[in-house]
């Protein structure tokens, strides 16, 4: 009876991988989420406060270079592939002075504000 019970129990352990595919697994997303539309609204010359207003204030910042600002989306999918965007933002004299990242570089980025 004690080995039908080990057999038993060791063919249902190994069978928790053929129901992988039905169990509900959630979406972890971590970072700021951040659209394109988000993005195109950024400018040249904008001050800390107004990024902040636009973007939220950043997941990351750098303690040592407090005037590059790191947005860092990452979303660990439940079902299908992993999502991960990012933009670094540079500041000269308390403005926005370079833009690299995963979404396209705005239109208008180099026009500032005040023009």
């Amino acid at each position: 009876m004690k080995k039908l019970m080990l057999i038993g129990m060791v063919i249902a352990l190994s069978g928790c991988s053929v129901f992988e595919k039905l169990v509900y697994r959630i979406d972890v997303p971590q970072g700021n989420y951040l659209e394109q539309r988000d993005v195109n609204q950024l400018r040249v010359g904008m001050t800390k406060e107004q990024v902040a207003y636009v973007l939220g204030v950043p997941v990351a910042e750098n303690v040592f270079a407090n005037d590059t600002w790191y947005y860092v989306f990452n979303m660990e999918a439940g079902k299908g592939s992993d999502y991960r965007r990012s933009v670094t933002l540079t500041f000269e004299d308390g403005k926005l002075a370079t833009y690299e990242g995963d979404f396209d570089r705005p239109e208008n980025f180099d026009t500032p504000l005040d023009q």
